[in-house]
């Protein structure tokens, strides 16, 4: 597989890009931080369409920009989704699939217009245009569109940036399949931690033109010093676990994260099922002691690894160990001082299973071509 490798610099008036970074030749890398952090820019480098740019790209041997001196967009390889879904409107839904199919002429055919549409899922939208699909089913059909093209290289530019969370529910695992089916990597490039945590191997977070922080998911999601990054509304972690089982009868899944386990909104997934698990650090309490009579179905042993009291503010960022996990909360630091927290204390994270958006939690993939 062909990596990519970048070290450029874009110059505005106002903002300046300079990236320097590799991104491997497999699975998918999420670039991510806040609006106007320039991964946007970013991507448009690598496609070829920044004429400003400067600074060196390549995709295995080949040398895309050398100083100011680029090979041009069309002879890369490289294939672009945008937040819309861009399809020609006078043609089916088919039509837009043919029109890239036949474009792509004597570009090596590694996988054919019938594997495009089964792991896709479109067949059943053919005969309709544009504007007869739902927002999913459309970006579904450019996603398509795009790889018959033949890419070797994907770029998603917030795809689902216009979906609501069911919506995105609905197309997330379609996404999350293309590296192993097609043998394509892709950089995926959005402001959602919803996104990261189901679809993304590894993580570039960017701010104000500059890397921040590049490694796994979890990891790098967990930093303390990433809030202003991530939103400290939305700053969080990851857990992993396998599916448990199921209590039908309530709508509940159980999930064991191996030295505890956790309740949330039911998943229809399959016993021993591995999944990820995004838990905002603002939906976790702790205790000392293992409280009684709660409401709150998740009560998980912990001990504190790192406090990060925010500065000019009431709150500090718990880092918490569960059993080689790691867990965020944020509480104010008045909880800290009663609590009397410090690093290794043993303590109880409590969760919300409702602090589990049942919308954004992962789907059970349809089968090829159902």
């Amino acid at each position: 597989m062909r990596a990519l490798s970048v070290d450029v610099r874009v110059s505005y008036p106002e903002f300046e890009l300079a990236v320097t970074q590799a991104f491997p030749g497999t699975g998918i890398s999420g670039l991510f931080g806040p609006s106007g952090c320039g991964k946007s820019t970013l991507l448009r480098v690598i496609a070829g369409f920044e004429r400003s740019a400067t600074g060196r790209v390549s995709f295995g041997d080949e040398v895309w920009l050398n100083g100011r001196s680029r090979v041009a967009p069309h002879l890369r390889g490289v294939g672009h989704v945008f937040q819309d879904a861009r399809l020609f409107p006078h043609l089916s839904a088919r039509g837009n699939l043919d029109y890239a199919d036949k474009r792509a002429g004597r570009v090596p055919a590694r996988y054919s217009f019938d594997d495009v549409v089964n792991v896709l899922d479109l067949a059943p939208l053919f005969a309709r245009r544009a504007h007869q699909l739902s927002g999913g089913e459309r970006q579904r059909v450019a996603i398509g569109r795009t790889l018959l093209a033949r890419p070797r290289l994907l770029l998603m530019d917030e795809p689902l940036a216009a979906l609501d969370t069911r919506r995105k529910g609905e197309i997330l695992p379609y996404i999350a399949r293309l590296p192993t089916a097609f043998g394509i990597p892709i950089i995926y490039v959005t402001h959602a931690l919803e996104e990261v945590t189901q679809l993304c191997d590894r993580i570039v977070a960017l701010s104000d033109g500059r890397v921040v922080a590049a490694g796994g998911v979890a990891e790098t999601l967990e930093r303390l010093d990433l809030a202003d990054v991530q939103g400290r509304f939305e700053a969080g972690s990851v857990l992993t676990g396998h599916v448990a089982g199921q209590d039908t009868a309530l709508h509940l899944t159980r999930v064991d994260l191996g030295v505890a386990a956790l309740e949330v909104p039911q998943i229809g997934l399959d016993t021993g099922a591995e999944l990820r698990l995004r838990v905002r650090a603002r939906d976790v309490s702790l205790a000392r002691t293992r409280p009684d009579g709660l409401s709150i179905r998740n009560v998980l042993p912990a001990h504190v690894l790192r406090i990060a009291p925010e500065p000019e503010t009431a709150f500090a960022e718990v880092l918490l160990d569960l059993g080689g996990q790691h867990l965020r909360a944020r509480i104010t630091r008045a909880a800290v001082q009663d609590l009397g927290l410090v690093k290794g204390a043993p303590t109880f994270a409590l969760i919300k299973s409702v602090a589990f958006d049942r919308q954004a939690l992962p789907r059970v993939m349809p089968p090829l071509g159902g």
